[in-house]
């Protein structure tokens, strides 16, 4: 199982990542982990959105590559709505 997340950092950015274990990665990532090169710069507020996924990692890879190609403001509406997700998987 993967999780799909983004993180609001504090210049306003919105990280996205991959993990299997969201709770231990969002802590990397507070504790500026040199595993974290952005957001030990520019650390996280707060985790924006959350997603699970029964699947394997390629097909998590492809996901998260189509989420950080999408502009901030598409990032947004997909925080606001994420049924927008799906259309991303197809």
């Amino acid at each position: 199982m993967y999780y799909l997340y983004m993180l609001e950092c504090s210049n306003g950015a919105l990280y996205t990542g991959y993990t299997t274990d969201l709770k231990r990665r969002y802590a990397e990532h507070q504790a500026g982990s040199p595993k974290c090169k952005f957001t030990r710069a520019f650390p996280p507020r707060r985790i924006a959105a959350s997603w699970c996924f029964p699947c394997d990692l390629s097909d998590v890879l492809r996901l998260e590559a189509a989420v950080k190609a999408l502009t901030k403001q598409e990032k947004l509406q997909l925080i606001a709505d994420p049924d927008v997700l799906d259309s991303l998987l197809e």
